[in-house]
């Protein structure tokens, strides 16, 4: 049995988990063009024009918000077993991408961070770091630095983060600049003026540019296309926003900038789950999903993996599909593995401070 099965197998009033799928090559591996027929033979036509991606997203079921929202509560309530916390906790460290999005950030601040990140708990080798630093385009080159040959990746946000609201030429010089810098990733917000106004094209073209400027590094920056759901109103919006990030080559689909309430919430995340699942079935390329913002807890982030696992399946258990945006959830896990370790609760003096 897998750590995955495992997981499903351990958690209370469970239900069969969704069937996985092996990993086919990552999604950042395609080139343009094929991302291009990706997306026509998804929408039926080699009509990527505004009215063509209209009919297609406007197309596509709607979401039962009470529904999603009653399966979101009934996955929320799920426990998982002492035998599967462990494991549990151990993945849940190694999907982080440990962020700093601040106005006050210093290089000092950055290079802490990076610390933490390389050794999350100090005299024990066994602890998994994080999966990557996020941090803003001009600090690349100082996390790039302290990273050194730790593999932990570099995430940059870019596009004008938060709130993209620039030109195109503005928000590919951002990303220009990060992925020049060193970044491994780059995390970029969609324009949501234009996706509400119904300008799907321009959304589209928007990312495709962006992704073109990551594949110009000789190593290709993976593109994290952020929705920024909290602005998008309604269920069926987060779906339709979903999958047009996909048909533009997003790598990664992440729900918020951490900047708008509310941020990363399960039903949201379930809906962005089944679209990835959907996408994998419908093309073949599987793409991965990141909440970001408000995810504090262990027992919060064992929530999304219960959810994970059961509506996309365990190939999403993997730190290249599913990452967590989040500054204080290090800490709680640390906390919840030493519980797990020693029999006793931990302060918070017993880790280090973000």
């Amino acid at each position: 049995m897998s750590d995955a099965s495992r997981l499903a197998a351990m958690t209370s009033t469970v239900t069969t988990p969704s069937s996985g799928s092996a990993h086919g090559p990552h999604p950042a591996d395609r080139t343009g063009a094929q991302v291009a027929a990706d997306a026509a033979a998804v929408i039926g036509t080699a009509d990527l024009s505004e009215a063509g991606l209209r009919r297609f997203l406007q197309g596509l079921p709607g979401v039962d918000r009470v529904g999603a929202d009653g399966r979101a509560a009934q996955l929320g309530t799920r426990s998982i077993k002492t035998s599967a916390k462990a494991w549990a906790l151990d993945l849940t460290i190694s999907m982080i991408d440990l962020t700093t999005l601040e106005g006050a950030d210093t290089a000092g601040k950055v290079r802490s961070l990076v610390a933490k990140a390389r050794t999350p708990e100090p005299g024990d080798a066994t602890c998994p770091r994080p999966a990557a630093v996020c941090v803003y385009g001009d600090m690349v080159t100082v996390a790039r630095e302290a990273v050194g040959t730790s593999g932990i990746n570099v995430a940059a946000v870019a596009t004008a983060f938060p709130s993209g609201r620039a030109g195109r030429e503005v928000r590919l010089a951002d990303t220009r600049d990060a992925v020049a810098a060193g970044a491994d990733e780059i995390d970029m917000v969609i324009d949501r003026g234009a996706f509400l106004s119904g300008h799907y094209r321009k959304v589209y073209d928007d990312i495709v540019a962006v992704r073109e400027v990551c594949h110009e590094a000789e190593r290709p920056a993976h593109l994290k296309v952020i929705l920024e759901t909290g602005e998008l109103a309604t269920y069926d919006n987060v779906r339709r926003a979903s999958w047009l990030a996909m048909l533009a080559g997003a790598d990664f689909i992440k729900t918020s900038t951490g900047k708008v309430s509310p941020a990363a919430t399960l039903p949201v995340t379930v809906i962005m789950l089944e679209a990835v699942r959907d996408f994998l079935a419908t093309t073949g390329v599987q793409v991965g999903v990141k909440p970001a913002g408000g995810i504090r807890t262990a027992k919060d982030a064992i929530k999304y993996l219960v959810a994970v696992n059961e509506v996309a399946g365990e190939a999403w258990l993997d730190p290249d599909y599913f990452r967590f945006g989040a500054s204080s959830l290090l800490n709680d896990v640390l906390l919840q593995r030493q519980r797990l370790a020693t029999g006793a609760y931990s302060g918070p003096d017993y880790v280090t401070i973000d």
